[in-house]
């Protein structure tokens, strides 16, 4: 079988996007894994699949799988290539497009030609929601791992988000404790970790390293529950820009029940096509 496909990126959290409505295609763990390879397939983070609606809310269905071929409820960064794509592909004209997701309804607004802006849904903190295996909500939790002792924000934001702060993100040791802590038995459905360094109110910087992933260039989400983080422990102001390794995103969020905005870039890559059985 031939399938088409798109290769975009997200401040370089790349993607391959497939639509699965003009052509018929169902994703396959195995098949995944094998176009994600960056030596022998197409090489991507997530593969972001577009399909017919379930309910008469949305105009399409948003799927997301990652590296490890694994399908998860939220990515952020992805949105916003999904909602290019659709326009670009013609499969809409709309310019605030709602999808859903595992994770629910999202409104997806072009700002132009490759900018758009996501609302991405009202931020859980209740140790259930998140999942945490504790009773207790706190704003900050705690665990000794690699005999260190690590204070960090939990919370779901579509996609299970812990955040630790840190004095440096250049220098944190991002590749050993987020494999440590992505499967840690206190996170029963893996955790996304992130390592933030606020510069100012304002401002600060991040890198994510991602359940099923490892270290992105960016992650759309994580620069979200960031930013909750930040915000909740009186650090950032209700407006904020992350810094991230592949570049900036626009972050809002006026506080407990209310959605988190977030705005940023899109590219497209290539397009393609690949042969599969």
């Amino acid at each position: 079988m031939k399938l088409k496909f798109s290769k975009m990126h997200g401040l370089g959290n790349d993607f391959m996007v497939i639509d699965a409505i003009r052509q018929d295609f169902e994703p396959d763990p195995v098949l995944i894994r094998q176009w994600a390879n960056r030596y022998h397939g197409i090489g991507f983070d997530q593969m972001l699949i577009v399909e017919k609606p379930q309910s008469g809310q949305a105009a399409f269905r948003y799927r997301i799988f990652n590296a490890d071929g694994g399908e998860v409820m939220q990515c952020g960064n992805g949105a916003r290539c999904f909602a290019r794509f659709v326009r670009e592909q013609g499969l809409t004209d709309l310019d605030v497009i709602p999808v859903e997701t595992s994770a629910g309804l999202m409104q997806l607004q072009m700002v132009g030609e490759t900018r758009v802006c996501v609302n991405m849904g009202v931020p859980q903190f209740e140790p259930s929601e998140i999942p945490l295996k504790t009773d207790s909500r706190q704003n900050q939790y705690g665990l000794d791992i690699n005999d260190v002792h690590i204070e960090f924000s939990a919370l779901a934001i579509g996609n299970p988000h812990m955040v630790i702060q840190v004095e440096d993100v250049d220098t944190a040791t991002v590749n050993k404790l987020g494999p440590a802590l992505e499967s840690h038995d206190f996170f029963p459905e893996r955790i996304n970790v992130g390592f933030l360094q606020i510069i100012d109110r304002g401002n600060f910087k991040l890198r994510v390293f991602e359940r099923g992933v490892g270290e992105t260039r960016a992650c759309g989400s994580g620069a979200c529950a960031a930013h909750i983080a930040g915000y909740r422990l009186g650090l950032l102001d209700g407006e904020s820009s992350a810094k991230l390794r592949g570049g900036e995103l626009k972050l809002e969020w006026q506080g407990e029940g209310n959605p988190v905005m977030m705005t940023g870039e899109t590219a497209m890559v290539f397009q393609g096509d690949i042969e599969y059985e």
